[in-house]
């Protein structure tokens, strides 16, 4: 048996036993998916629409120079952010929804980017309550996100004990899920474009992965100071380079964007638009858009609590961004695929590849640009959930046993490179979607504090 072999074996158990769970059919939705979406529903009404009423201060916030308001923290406020976005926005935003296209049909665009505005309610949700109950250990470390308002803001509620056991819930779906879906997905596409990419090494995807993993690897020794000068980097390169790239297919085949955007609404209002019909189609595009954009799953307050800033509900400002910058990614990859009919006739496995067929239109050699694209989206969320992973180990096993944890993802995101892309994609689902369950939890029994911490910070900026 070949170590690709071994590697499925070992992963197959586990996608059983927590899609039986996760996935339990609940009025035609998978549980998680419908967890998220009544979740994303829920904090749109319940916090006055802050989707919409805090957009355009968000904007002016990043774009701002000074994005400081000197509170605790180990980064910037545009570090921080930087940081989420890099660790959230990956390859889900390209292979995710190109597969999401070939499988749904073009109008799982439209509701991939409707559930991504809604979503913006509950990243909202989750950043500010995690920078209300983060704190500073020993060694001058800001730890934050859902452990810690768990464990604290349960304990305030009474429900101390719960607290605690859903913290180590979920530190247990975040380790497996930074595992999981933030570095074997992420590895497994790059080695599979880079492969196609380079004739030499077709035959020998382990060297990719090898390469890969050792250039993770590297970062992984630093702490949340280093990741976000990466992030800072790599999070901003690699949305220009994408758009950029977009823009040029979309333009190399102008004529059927028209009719592209015309499929795309159309589809997404008619019953036999997916396999499995309208209702398909919905569970399709809201399980990736989710995927893609993460809110509510608790990986990005855990990035915010690292920030600079006294006001919780500031830094909730700025990651209203992520979701709608991940809506905005999934908008480009729609059109690219659609336009170039890349889609048609692609299954589950294709994954990225339907991505590089839609780039060969352009012409082959600017396939290699997509394989620039896959890298960098798959290097900033790979070591952007490093240190998610990190927090809940330490979390689960203290810090004495941390460089372990090094080695362990290291390892993983080698085997993640070479296993099959149906079984990392089911995977990544499972335990990155898992943390959901205790994080909205917390969400919906923390709400009044949270909706507290929001109308305090509207009435001292004038909204």
């Amino acid at each position: 048996m070949d170590i690709t072999a071994l590697a499925e074996t070992a992963i197959k158990p586990i996608v059983s036993a927590l899609s039986s769970v996760l996935f339990y059919d609940v009025a035609g939705f998978p549980f998680i998916v419908l967890w998220l979406m009544v979740a994303a529903l829920f904090f749109t009404i319940y916090l006055r629409g802050v989707n919409l009423r805090l957009l355009g201060h968000s904007f002016h916030l990043i774009t701002s120079k000074n994005t400081e308001d000197k509170g605790k923290g180990e980064v910037s406020q545009l570090q921080a952010f930087l940081s989420a976005i890099s660790a959230t926005v990956g390859l889900g935003s390209i292979a995710g929804v190109s597969v999401a296209v070939a499988v749904g049909g073009p109008g799982a665009i439209f509701w991939i980017i409707v559930m991504g505005l809604f979503s913006m309610a509950t990243k909202f949700a989750e950043v500010t309550l995690s920078l209300m109950y983060r704190k500073v250990d020993v060694d001058g470390k800001v730890l934050g996100g859902p452990i810690h308002y768990l464990q604290d803001g349960l304990k305030e509620l009474g429900y101390a004990r719960m607290g605690r056991i859903l913290a180590t819930v979920f530190a247990i779906f975040c380790l497996g899920g930074a595992i999981g879906g933030g570095n074997m997905f992420q590895s497994n596409q790059t080695v599979k474009i880079l492969a196609s990419e380079i004739p030499a090494l077709a035959d020998h995807a382990w060297v990719i992965s090898a390469a890969f993993a050792l250039l993770v690897g590297g970062v992984l020794f630093g702490s949340i100071k280093r990741i976000a000068k990466v992030a800072e980097a790599v999070g901003p390169l690699k949305g220009i380079v994408y758009l950029a790239c977009a823009l040029i297919i979309i333009a190399y085949n102008i004529e059927e964007l028209p009719a592209a955007i015309a499929l795309i609404f159309n589809e997404a209002f008619t019953a036999n638009a997916a396999q499995g019909g309208m209702f398909g189609m919905l569970v399709l595009a809201f399980k990736r858009a989710l995927f893609a954009n993460e809110a509510g799953l608790g990986s990005a307050p855990i990035a915010h609590a690292a920030a600079r800033v006294k006001e919780p509900a500031r830094e909730g400002s700025i990651a209203l961004m992520e979701p709608l910058f991940a809506a905005f990614i999934a908008l480009l990859t729609g059109l690219v695929v659609v336009v170039t009919h890349a889609y048609q006739g692609a299954s589950l496995e294709d994954g990225v590849l339907i991505a590089a067929t839609a780039f060969a239109t352009v012409g082959d050699w600017f396939t290699i640009m997509l394989a620039v694209c896959v890298f960098l989206f798959a290097y900033g969320t790979t070591i952007g959930w490093s240190y998610y992973g990190e927090i809940a180990w330490c979390h689960l096993f203290g810090r004495k046993g941390i460089k372990g944890y090094y080695v362990l993802y290291t390892l993983a995101c080698f085997v993640g490179g070479i296993a099959t892309f149906g079984v990392i994609i089911d995977l990544a689902d499972l335990l990155i979607l898992g943390g959901a369950l205790p994080n909205i939890i917390a969400l919906f029994l923390l709400r009044h504090k949270i909706k507290a911490e929001m109308l305090k910070y509207m009435r001292a900026i004038g909204k």
